[in-house]
């Protein structure tokens, strides 16, 4: 369930909410680009990549398929689909995760996209996926119907996101982690530790696994269902469009 925004009183910062400047946004990223992935390593305590490995399963990329990754980042999430011969977009709408991205993988084609006004036609896609970038996105509905337009009839969604660990006793353990180890280690190792207290925020305010699938299904998709990773840390959302 969304909260209203309310003070924090340990940061002095408005709590995450549905009310997410684009611009705003976009200027975190740009300042988190270069140390971006380094640091998630490290605040996710090294599972980053098992948890892309097993995202990359579920969407199952074969060669001829054409995929569309949104909020790509700086591509980690990119490169594993087009090893497997996918025809993949990498698409983000924060120059400088597209900077550092193009840097880092120039055999990519990185794309500028916000993910409210998709700039592709009509049922382009066989799947479209976004891994941690739903969340930041102003209207996370009108983001879910503009990625249903794009995909194909029969084609899937795959929302990779940090959600809402199902044992209560570790969640407890979780969030105060992430509320406030999360913020101390940002300080020592991010350019901008303030954006990781904003996204350890929105962590905190997203909709859990049940509520998120929903909302996908209200937004036009079918079948939505999810896989939780690391007890619900992570979870992955599927669905398919009719």
């Amino acid at each position: 369930m969304w909260r209203k925004p309310t003070l924090d009183n340990n940061t002095g910062m408005s709590r995450a909410n549905l009310d997410k400047d684009p611009d705003e946004v976009a200027a975190m990223f740009d300042a988190v680009a270069k140390r971006y992935d380094l640091v998630n390593d490290l605040l996710s305590l090294g599972r980053t990549k098992a948890w892309r490995k097993v995202a990359t399963s579920i969407i199952a990329p074969t060669a001829g398929m054409k995929i569309l990754d949104l909020a790509a980042g700086t591509g980690s999430s990119s490169e594993p689909l087009a090893a497997a011969g996918a025809e993949v977009i990498p698409a983000d709408f924060s120059e400088g995760m597209l900077a550092a991205g193009r840097k880092a993988r120039p055999h990519l084609p990185f794309t500028k996209a916000d993910a409210l006004n998709l700039p592709f036609k009509e049922g382009e896609f066989d799947v479209v996926t976004i891994s941690f970038g739903l969340r930041n996105t102003a209207d996370i509905d009108k983001a879910l119907r503009e990625m249903l337009r794009v995909t194909k009839s029969g084609g899937r969604l795959a929302v990779v996101e940090f959600s809402h660990p199902v044992w209560r006793p570790f969640r407890t353990i979780y969030t105060n982690y992430l509320m406030r180890a999360l913020p101390f280690i940002a300080r020592f190792t991010s350019s901008n530790p303030d954006a990781y207290i904003y996204l350890a925020q929105s962590i905190r305010a997203w909709p859990n696994q049940v509520d998120l699938a929903a909302r996908i299904e209200a937004a036009g998709w079918t079948k939505a269902h999810w896989t939780n990773l690391t007890g619900g840390v992570v979870a992955v959302h599927t669905a398919l469009k009719a």
